[in-house]
C-alpha cells in the first residue's frame, strides 16, 4: 500500500473507533473532571519534563492529539496558545467538546501530520508527540520534516512514546517472553480490531501500524537539525492496558526525548 492509502485507512479506523472511546468509564470520568482548573491527565514523568521545559506563556502544538485531553492539561499548566492536530475528525469533535467543558481556548485542526497547514508554520515554541503516534507513519522522514516546520527558531520537541523493544512481543501471547516480531521489521502490521485503550474488544476497520527503531527515531531528529537535550528510557507502561503484564519484566516500556530546533 502507498502512503496515502495507509493514511486513509488509518483515518477511517480512528473515526470508527471514536464511539468506543466515548462509551467507557474513563470517558465519563474525564467529562466529570475536565472543568477543574487543576485538571491534568499527564503522568508524573510527562509533568516533570514539561515543567523542566517550561510551558507557561508559550505556544504549544500537539501533533496527533486524539481527544485533546493532554493538550487541555498543558493549557492548564499555563500555555498561552494550544493547537491540536489530528487526522480524525471524530476525535477532534470530542476534543472541542472537552475544551468547551473545560472553558479553555484550545484550537483543533483536522490534518494529516505529514501535511500540516502552512498557516501554522513557525508559530510554536513547543511541539508535543505522545503515546502511540509514530507507529502510524510508514516513514519518519516526512513526519519530522512536517513537525519541524511548526517550530519557531530554537523551539523544542518533546516525544513521550512506547518503547520500540516492547513491540517485539505480543501482549496476548501465552508466553510473554517469546519474541514475536523482528525489531527491524519494515512491513506494516495490520490491526483488524477497533483501536481501544482499555482492552475492550470490538470489530473495526483495518489500520496499519509501523515499527520504528530508536536509531531511526533519534537519527531522524538529528537529520532534521534537532539537537538532543534529553533521552531517558523507562520501565513503566504508557500504552494500552494490554501491555500491563510486561511491567516489572526487565524490558524498557517507554522513553522520552527532548530536542531543540536550530536557533
Amino acid at each position: 500500500m502507498d502512503t496515502s492509502s495507509i493514511s486513509a485507512a488509518n483515518r477511517k479506523a480512528w473515526d470508527a473507533s471514536a464511539d468506543h472511546h466515548r462509551d467507557t468509564a474513563e470517558w465519563m470520568e474525564l467529562v466529570s473532571r475536565i472543568a477543574d482548573p487543576a485538571f491534568s491527565c499527564l503522568d508524573p514523568t510527562a509533568t516533570e519534563i514539561l515543567s523542566t521545559i517550561g510551558v507557561a506563556g508559550k505556544a504549544v502544538a500537539h501533533v496527533c492529539c486524539n481527544n485533546g485531553a493532554e493538550l487541555i492539561s498543558i493549557k492548564n499548566l499555563g500555555a498561552k496558545e494550544c493547537v491540536g492536530f489530528d487526522i480524525s475528525l471524530a476525535f477532534l469533535t470530542q476534543g472541542r467538546e472537552l475544551a468547551a467543558l473545560a472553558g479553555q481556548d484550545v484550537e483543533f485542526v483536522e490534518s494529516d501530520a505529514n501535511a500540516l497547514p502552512q498557516a501554522y508554520f513557525g508559530r510554536f515554541d513547543l511541539v508535543v508527540i505522545t503515546i502511540g503516534t509514530l507507529g502510524w507513519f510508514p516513514s519518519l522522514e516526512p513526519f519530522f520534516a512536517s513537525v519541524r516546520s511548526l517550530l519557531r527558531s530554537g523551539g523544542t520537541i518533546f516525544i513521550y512514546e512506547m518503547h520500540p523493544v516492547l513491540e517485539m512481543f505480543e501482549p496476548d501471547a501465552p508466553d510473554l517472553a517469546r519474541i514475536a516480531h523482528d525489531y527491524f521489521r519494515v512491513e506494516p502490521y495490520p490491526i483488524t480490531k477497533a483501536i481501544t485503550y482499555d482492552g475492550s474488544q470490538h470489530t473495526g476497520s483495518t489500520a496499519y501500524w509501523h515499527f520504528h527503531t530508536l536509531s531511526e527515531i533519534i537519527g531522524g531528529l538529528l537529520d532534521h537539525g534537532f539537537r538532543l537535550e534529553r533521552f531517558r528510557e523507562y520501565a513503566h507502561n504508557i500504552a494500552e492496558t494490554d501491555w500491563q503484564p510486561f511491567e516489572g519484566k526487565g524490558i524498557p516500556m517507554s522513553y522520552a526525548i527532548v530536542a531543540s530546533a536550530p536557533a
